[in-house]
């Protein structure tokens, strides 16, 4: 008998690393361009981060098109507004490029805070895109939905911060809001923790664990440490906000990369 029939779990394989770089990339771009609005940048700092948002959102888009392996057939996802969370993602790609556009031409805040409305839609289907795949026990937990949504929130604003401390670009008006991002992150790991553990075979749920708690200790406490650490010795201030940022960065990406490649056990 195969080893991919029977009883026991085992993991799927339709999708991989390139369809976990869509939610990688994709949820930091929308995140980045909600930390935008959050911003007040003007000028050509306020088109460059809107770009790159835009690039993030599309490179994850191409990733999950060439994991799709007859890249034609992704026209077929415009078909199914009303069933498809991924027709759903792709329309709200198409309104983020469009007011994202607009934004970076005319340099515009309110076409850009226009455009990050249309990231938190497009986060916000990512994550009901995984719930969705019923057949995955780690994926179908309604909570997830809210995971991925703050973890892009909380990416894209440790990516603002990062390069605010990079290029020396305005960021204090964002440190509050990532601050609340990381601790929406926190929250929304303990819910879907509590009831993935009921539904989820035990390997998965080991899987998790380990990468949750990079995402607790590394990438939720530390940042949050090394921000007040920020606000109470003013000299090491940058570089205090820049490994915060990296952190809550890098851990939400190995969160979502462990998610879709190496915790997706299926019932058996």
């Amino acid at each position: 008998m195969s080893d991919h029939f029977g009883p026991k779990p085992w993991h799927q394989t339709n999708w991989d690393f390139r369809a976990a770089f869509n939610f990688i990339l994709g949820g930091t771009g929308a995140g980045l361009l909600v930390a935008v609005a959050f911003s007040g940048l003007a000028g050509d700092a306020l088109r460059a981060e809107i770009l790159l948002g835009m690039a993030l959102i599309g490179a994850g888009l191409l990733s999950v098109w060439f994991e799709i392996g007859r890249p034609l057939r992704a026209l077929h996802v415009g078909f199914n507004p009303f069933t498809s969370w991924m027709t759903r993602e792709s329309f709200a790609a198409g309104a983020v490029f469009a007011s994202g556009l607009a934004a970076a031409w005319l340099g515009s805040q309110a076409l850009a805070q226009a455009a990050a409305l249309a990231a938190l839609a497009f986060a916000y289907c990512q994550g009901r895109m995984l719930r969705a795949a019923k057949g995955i026990p780690a994926w179908r937990v309604p909570a997830l939905a809210w995971l991925i949504f703050t973890t892009a929130l909380a990416e894209g604003a440790g990516l603002f911060v990062v390069l605010a401390a990079l290029f020396d670009t305005p960021a204090r008006g964002v440190l509050g809001y990532f601050s609340l991002a990381l601790l929406a992150r926190g929250l929304a790991w303990s819910i879907y923790r509590g009831s993935a553990a009921k539904i989820t075979v035990r390997a998965a749920l080991a899987t998790l664990d380990r990468s949750g708690k990079i995402l607790i200790q590394f990438g939720t406490v530390a940042p949050l440490a090394l921000l007040l650490l920020g606000l109470l010795a003013t000299d090491i201030a940058r570089g205090a906000v820049l490994l915060a940022g990296s952190g809550a960065l890098v851990a939400g990406w190995q969160f979502k990369f462990v998610l879709i490649t190496r915790a997706a056990y299926n019932q058996g």
